[in-house]
């Protein structure tokens, strides 16, 4: 580490010199501005580049060399998550009609990103989204009432026998992954822009563990769309009721763990996340337990209640993993 003594000169600037081999290798010569921008925690952060307000990155998609939609989709979620504020799709010919419906599947799955130029060869999407508009804490609680919403929704459909309910829950997943998307978009844009970080009051420590929590309730959700998937074969057959009741008790067992880990996490709670983690074993038993009823049932149903009972322990210990986050997250911040 080098350390250095600040001067003052003129009787109230005070000076501080920059390593000789820094302003080498960075190649900057006498008169060249610098940003120097406020961290959170007190620190300067001194850079050869200037940020614009709205810095533009540009990705450009030839799908002349992609040969399926799904790998094109693929490539357009890449370049959003990866941060491009413009996404540029090409074709040496006119853009096939298969590529034009890839590209609205994409903008409608998406937040921001909008066509802005449309010609026969060129199609160019343009991300209208203010980042200050969706801080990380509120896409986290909107997460949270959805794949809470789809769990419980999904256990309502099996007690009424209502299939359409159990087909909204499978729908309801796109708005899950499109939230992850965004808050996934948002921390690599503050990793390769700091002052974004800044400006959105969150340090880089605090976007990871936002990113973190984000990626295990899109992976909630997943499961609370394979409940709702296992129910519908349910809803036409005979289930013993004693099953549907623990299948019941052990559906709002997990939601109390994941309304836990959530609360705890935006209260800085860790004794709270301590005991919701301990509190995973009364669902595994629980878990176990209706197992055992289930291998008397028949081999279908059997099946279904046996993915069902699955992803209730998933999600109870997906939410576990949020505490565990919350603790790192907690103690990193307070030492």
């Amino acid at each position: 580490m080098d350390v250095r003594r600040v001067q003052v000169t003129g009787g109230s600037s005070y000076v501080l010199t920059l390593p000789k081999e820094w302003i080498t290798s960075m190649k900057i010569k006498k008169n060249d501005p610098l940003s120097i921008s406020t961290q959170s925690d007190g620190s300067l952060l001194i850079s050869s580049k200037i940020v614009q307000e709205s810095q533009q990155k540009t990705k450009e998609i030839n799908v002349d060399q992609i040969h399926t939609q799904t790998y094109l989709l693929r490539r357009l979620i890449g370049a959003y998550i990866a941060g491009a504020t413009s996404i540029k799709i090409v074709s040496r010919s006119r853009i096939p009609s298969s590529v034009r419906m890839t590209i609205r599947t994409f903008t409608q799955a998406s937040i921001g990103p909008e066509v802005v130029e449309e010609t026969d060869t060129c199609i160019v999407l343009k991300d209208l989204l203010n980042p200050l508009e969706m801080p990380f804490d509120k896409t986290i609680k909107r997460m949270h009432i959805l794949v809470k919403g789809m769990h419980e929704d999904a256990m309502t459909a099996l007690e009424t026998a209502d299939k359409e309910l159990a087909h909204d829950v499978v729908f309801r997943d796109s708005d899950v992954d499109r939230l992850n998307w965004l808050i996934a978009r948002q921390h690599n844009s503050i990793l390769q822009n700091v002052s974004l970080a800044v400006k959105m009051n969150i340090t880089m420590e605090e976007s990871s563990t936002y990113f973190l929590i984000s990626r295990i309730m899109e992976r909630i959700g997943d499961h609370a769309v394979q409940i709702a998937q296992n129910i519908l074969p349910l809803i036409d057959g005979k289930v013993d009721k004693k099953i549907i009741h623990r299948l019941h008790a052990a559906s709002a067992l997990a939601v109390v763990i994941l309304n836990t880990s959530i609360n705890s996490f935006f209260r800085e709670d860790i004794q709270a996340s301590n005991e919701n983690i301990e509190s995973v074993e009364r669902l595994e038993s629980l878990c176990e337990e209706i197992n055992t009823f289930a291998l008397q049932q028949k081999g279908s149903i059997a099946l279904s209640i046996g993915y069902i009972i699955e992803s209730i322990r998933r999600i109870g210990e997906y939410a576990t993993d949020i505490s565990e986050t919350v603790i790192n997250h907690v103690v990193g911040i307070h030492t």
